[in-house]
């Protein structure tokens, strides 16, 4: 704009200062000059136009995603926010939620392919630290596991020689494994019983174990059917040496195949955890029970199960490094507790710059 109306503006001075049959041989040049330029112009914003329009186009593009989660409101809390309010919609998405009973069960449906994005708890990250996931999101600092005496079992102590049931390879194990180290005690100085959630709540209600380990909300469940059972600990119990973390993942081969697909995900996904984080449980709460079919009341009943981050908390966190130090932290236990051989950079499996991104 400044080349042509400096261009203009010289035709102009000449024309002034010339005499009448100078003035056309003088103007013509300019005039030309002046034309190309203009249509140099409007050529390169047609360009952009043109490619500002596919983009958008490009982002708008309606995908459906296969979404592995579990039945549970810490699991579904921000994506169920995101679905109900609207984000996903916005960024073009649409869900098929399939619910599992386990982080390590959802993490073989993703490779086999039946699964896009999936949701963990604490126990299955390991398996991300040994490159079978990418972690895409921190979902939140969980505080729904728990160990939980049947009446027999009132201490950590009493737990030596007992019946007790876990599940491998979740952050069952994790908290069992961190409760028997407090208490001075291995998994050799207890009867474990490994077996899936569902029968975990089956075992203890009838007795058929003396304790165990496991999430909520079957803690709940087995502490509102059991009267006499004590939670003898949860995540809180080890804050000052461990965190608990749930996250969002992928496979390998899907984050490096569907970084645009991942980074509206996670917009949407941001957006649902400011919404629900800003005192809306019971909209929340609502949402997860459509989709999980149970009890709005008990659904609600979960919300203290963890620390509810915002997006923007987790987006600024990737950012000023509290994020990776979590999953440091995390990944320093799973080594100490042999879970994990050796230590692996964490922005090896950890997504940081699409938390980032999705933030902005």
């Amino acid at each position: 704009m400044k080349k042509r109306f400096l261009a203009a503006a010289m035709a102009l001075s000449v024309t002034a200062c010339s005499g009448g049959s100078s003035a056309p041989e003088t103007k013509a040049p300019e005039s030309a000059e002046a034309s190309k330029a203009e249509e140099t112009s409007k050529a390169e914003t047609e360009k952009e136009t043109k490619a500002e329009e596919e983009k958008t186009e490009a982002a708008a593009e309606p995908i459906t995603l296969n979404i592995a989660y579990m039945p549970n409101y810490g699991s579904l809390w921000s994506v169920a926010a995101a679905q109900a309010q609207g984000f996903m919609e916005e960024e073009g998405i649409k869900l098929n939620l399939v619910s599992f009973a386990d982080g390590p069960t959802i993490i073989a449906a993703m490779e086999s392919g039946s699964i896009d994005i999936g949701y963990i708890g604490q126990g299955a990250h390991k398996l991300c630290v040994n490159g079978q996931a990418k972690i895409f999101a921190l979902s939140h600092i969980s505080n729904g596991d728990a160990v939980i005496g049947g009446p027999s079992v009132k201490t950590m102590e009493d737990l030596k020689g007992k019946k007790v049931a876990y599940s491998s390879g979740t952050s069952s194990e994790d908290i069992l494994n961190n409760t028997l180290t407090k208490a001075g005690m291995t998994m050799s100085d207890i009867q474990a019983v490994d077996m899936d959630a569902s029968g975990i709540v089956t075992a203890m209600i009838s007795g058929g174990v003396d304790a165990c380990a496991t999430w909520s909300p079957n803690s709940l469940k087995i502490m509102e059917e059991i009267p006499e059972a004590t939670k003898l600990a949860d995540n809180m119990t080890f804050k000052d040496t461990t965190v608990s973390l749930a996250s969002w993942i992928v496979t390998p081969k899907y984050a490096e195949e569907n970084q645009d697909t991942i980074l509206r995900f996670t917009k949407a996904l941001f957006k649902g955890m400011d919404y629900a984080a800003d005192d809306h449980y019971e909209e929340t709460a609502k949402a997860v029970a459509d989709i999980t079919k149970t009890d709005e009341a008990s659904v609600f009943d979960q919300r203290g199960d963890a620390d509810w981050l915002t997006g923007k908390e987790v987006s600024e966190g990737a950012a000023d490094g509290t994020v990776e130090n979590y999953y440091k932290i995390q990944q320093e236990n799973f080594i100490a507790g042999g879970q994990v051989e050796k230590e692996v950079p964490v922005a090896d499996y950890v997504m940081l710059d699409n938390m980032i991104e999705a933030g902005k």
